[in-house]
C-alpha cells in the first residue's frame, strides 16, 4: 500500500520499523536512515531474521535539507516518519515540503540552544503543507500521541463538555542501572529540569521544576503497579489540547519519579552537568549536557534487563447529559513483553507503536488531510481500534479516586 522512510535508528526507530515489518500489506517498502549506519544495519539484520523481510537502510545527516531531499528522491517514500532529534523537525519538514511527501513525528521542535517546548514553529508550516496537498501529523507517540487520541475519543463519545484533564505517566519499571534515562538523555533532562506550567481558567500557571523543594507532587494509586509519587511537569500536548478540546477549564501533566532518580538528577544539576550552554574545557568548547549524554547508558540498550510495567493515561472530569462524570482511560505495557517482541523497553515500545499506527492511518487515507495537524484534531476511532491489535490495549473505567485541586 505504501513506502515508508523512517529517520532515526534509536530505541523508538527500532520499534517502529519492526512493527511496520509486521504489517507488509500496508508497509510494502521500508527504508531506515540515520547518521550512524551501524545502528541501521543491526535493525536490518534483526528484521530479516525475525520477519524474513528485507528493508533498505541509508546514512543521512538530518540537519541538512539537501541530504534529506536527495534521500527522499532516491527512495520515493509516501511518508517520512521522523524519529530523529526534535532539533531536526524543521529540516525534515522542509525536505518533505520540497519533495511533496507526507510527514509524521513524535515530538515537537526544540531550538538546540534553549529548552523551549512550543508547536509554533511547526504550526507555521500549515499553509506550505496545504499548498503541496500533503499531511503533517505532529506528536504521534504515546504522550504526546495516544493521550491526545484518548482526549479526542472522550470528547467525541463520552462527554458533552470536558472540564478537566489530568495526564498521568507512570514508569514502574527497573533497568538495573544506578541512573539512566528512558529516552535520549539530552532531551529527557532538558524536559524535566524546566519550569512547570499547567492551564487553568484561561491562562498558564507557572510552578517550580521537579527538583525544587516547592514542586507540586502527590501520591497516586495506579492500576496494576500501585502507589507512586507523581510530579507535575509541562508537556507539549498540553499546548495543543488547550486549543482543541472545547470548554476545557484545566489540564495538567504528571510523571512519576523515584527518589533514586531525583537524587542523582539533583547532584548532576548542582554540579552543572545538566547545563545546555557551552563552556570551555582545556581550550575545547563543550556542552555539559552533551557530555553527560555520552556517559549515560544508551536508552536502546536498557531493554534486556528491564522489568516492570508502564501505566499511562488520562483522567477526565466533565458533563454528559447534564450529569457530572469522571472517566480514566489508560494503557499498561510490560517491559519484558516488549523486549521479547521487538528487543525494546516499554518506553520506546509505547512511542514506536503509535508512530507506526499513525503512519498507517495516513497511508490508508484515513488521516490523509492536507495541512499540519495534532492528532486530537483527527478521527480517533480507527486509531483506538488499532491500538490493542498492535500491542497497546487500553482500559476505560469510572474514576472514583481523588486528584489535587
Amino acid at each position: 500500500m505504501g513506502r515508508a522512510l523512517v529517520i532515526g535508528a534509536g530505541g523508538v526507530g527500532n520499534v517502529t520499523v519492526k512493527k511496520m515489518a509486521q504489517v507488509p500489506e500496508v508497509f510494502t517498502d521500508i527504508c531506515l536512515a540515520s547518521r550512524t549506519l551501524s545502528k541501521c544495519e543491526k535493525i536490518q539484520k534483526d528484521i530479516e531474521k525475525q520477519y524474513k523481510r528485507k528493508i533498505k537502510i541509508a546514512q543521512v545527516d538530518a540537519d541538512k535539507v539537501d541530504e534529506l531531499v536527495k534521500l527522499i528522491k532516491s527512495f520515493k517514500p509516501d511518508i517520512v516518519v521522523n524519529l530523529a532529534l526534535p532539533y531536526q523537525d524543521l529540516t525534515i519538514m522542509d525536505a518533505c515540503v520540497e519533495t511533496g511527501v507526507h510527514y509524521l513525528d513524535t515530538a515537537n521542535y526544540e531550538p538546540p540552544d534553549k529548552p523551549i517546548f512550543e508547536y509554533k514553529w511547526q504550526w507555521a508550516y500549515d499553509d506550505k503543507f496545504k499548498k503541496k496537498k500533503i499531511t503533517a501529523i505532529l506528536g504521534c507517540g504515546f504522550d504526546p500521541g495516544v493521550t491526545n487520541v484518548f482526549c479526542a475519543y472522550a470528547q467525541k463519545h463520552l462527554y458533552d463538555e470536558i472540564k478537566t484533564i489530568d495526564i498521568l505517566d507512570c514508569n514502574a519499571g527497573s533497568h538495573g542501572y544506578p541512573f539512566a534515562t528512558n529516552f535520549n538523555p539530552e532531551i529527557n533532562i532538558r524536559e524535566v529540569t524546566q519550569k512547570v506550567k499547567h492551564w487553568k481558567k484561561g491562562k498558564w500557571i507557572e510552578s517550580p521544576p521537579i527538583l525544587d523543594p516547592k514542586s507540586i507532587h502527590f501520591t497516586f494509586n495506579f492500576p496494576v503497579v500501585g502507589k507512586r509519587e507523581c510530579y507535575m511537569l509541562f508537556h507539549e500536548e498540553l499546548e495543543s489540547l488547550v486549543k482543541n478540546i472545547k470548554g476545557l477549564e484545566r489540564i495538567r501533566f504528571w510523571m512519576t519519579f523515584s527518589d533514586n532518580y531525583l537524587t542523582h538528577l539533583r547532584v548532576l544539576h548542582n554540579l552543572g552537568l545538566t547545563r545546555h550552554e557551552e563552556i570551555e574545557v582545556e581550550g575545547q568548547r563543550v556542552v555539559p549536557l552533551k557530555v553527560l549524554k555520552a556517559l549515560l547508558p544508551d536508552p536502546a540498550s536498557l531493554g534486556k534487563n528491564y522489568k516492570g510495567k508502564t501505566v499511562i493515561g488520562c483522567i477526565f472530569d466533565g458533563i454528559k447529559n447534564g450529569k457530572r462524570k469522571k472517566v480514566y482511560i489508560y494503557n499498561v505495557c510490560d517491559h519484558e513483553e516488549a523486549y521479547k517482541e521487538v528487543q525494546s523497553q516499554a518506553i520506546s515500545y509505547t512511542t514506536g507503536v503509535p508512530a507506526m499506527i499513525g503512519a498507517m492511518m495516513v497511508l490508508k487515507g484515513i488521516w490523509n488531510k492536507p495541512g499540519v495537524w495534532n492528532i486530537e484534531q483527527l478521527d480517533p476511532d480507527p486509531f483506538m481500534e488499532a491500538l490493542p491489535k498492535y500491542g497497546l490495549p487500553w482500559q476505560k473505567v469510572p474514576f472514583r479516586g481523588k486528584l489535587p485541586d
